[in-house]
């Protein structure tokens, strides 16, 4: 099992669907990381830190292995996070 499966299946914050992090479409990550956030009764911090804490922990782990145009979409998905909750890139 690779880590991020085993964050995804095992994490005591979010239920994410299934290969969420891998998905192209920034708007779609974004919108089940906060589905996921909103409905978890599990998480420690408000739904959007939950939400964004995720997907940087997602970003960091993968480092140098995590291709350079899903960076780029997973990047992006921190954007459309944002909008969602009506966060500016300023707002905790």
């Amino acid at each position: 099992m690779h880590w991020f499966q085993h964050v995804t299946q095992t994490s005591n914050a979010l239920d994410l669907d299934p290969g969420v992090f891998t998905w192209n479409d920034p708007h779609k990550i974004a919108l089940s990381l906060k589905q996921s956030a909103d409905s978890s009764e599990r998480r420690k911090a408000e739904p959007f830190a939950s939400a964004m804490s995720m997907l940087n922990f997602y970003i960091n782990r993968a480092g140098k292995h995590l291709p350079a145009a899903q960076r780029e979409i997973l990047e992006k998905a921190k954007d459309e996070l944002r909008a969602l909750y009506g966060k500016s890139r300023h707002d905790g």
